[in-house]
């Protein structure tokens, strides 16, 4: 995406929310969506329009962890570390990612294709050790699935992804 394609949609975004303050996270969380993560020149468009601080919104993208100002990768995989899935091998799987991709959790691939998340839990106990890539749950892991899917996903796209499960 341009510059001039990304303050477009930045302005696009900011134009449909009303100019109150309670409609802030609302429109973070579009600019989320649009981009993978919060650009600055979308803060301080917000934060004008607004009439409130940087400052302000700043706080709000930090505390909530769907939001983020660094950009996250293409496919983001996020990693189940909830009690069943930690006691399954969900840092096996971690460790398997980091082989795989050379990042740690936290972390986006150099050529921004993967980022990695490790959280608490996907509400999957049952089908622990569990890993969601781009909204699509992979259950009941082993370590020698993972570079198969990753593959898929490099290769074809999310949206042709085969079912490794």
């Amino acid at each position: 995406m341009t510059e001039v394609d990304q303050a477009s949609r930045i302005a696009e975004i900011i134009e449909a929310c009303p100019a109150d303050q309670r409609f802030a996270l609302a429109a973070l969380q579009d600019m989320q969506h649009a981009f993978n993560y919060i650009p600055e020149e979308g803060l301080s468009a917000l934060a004008e329009h607004l009439g409130c601080s940087q400052a302000h919104l700043y706080s709000m993208a930090t505390f909530y962890k769907a939001l983020s100002l660094t950009p996250k990768g293409e496919h983001i995989i996020k990693i189940c570390n909830g009690t069943a899935c930690h006691l399954r091998g969900a840092m096996n799987l971690a460790t398997e990612l980091k082989r795989d991709l050379g990042i740690d959790p936290g972390e986006t691939t150099e050529d921004g294709t993967f980022s990695v998340e490790l959280v608490n839990c996907l509400g999957s106990c049952a089908l622990a050790p569990v890993m969601v890539v781009d909204g699509t749950y992979h259950n009941k892991l082993r370590v020698e699935q993972i570079p198969g899917i990753i593959e898929s996903y490099a290769s074809q796209g999310s949206e042709e992804v085969a079912d490794h499960d």
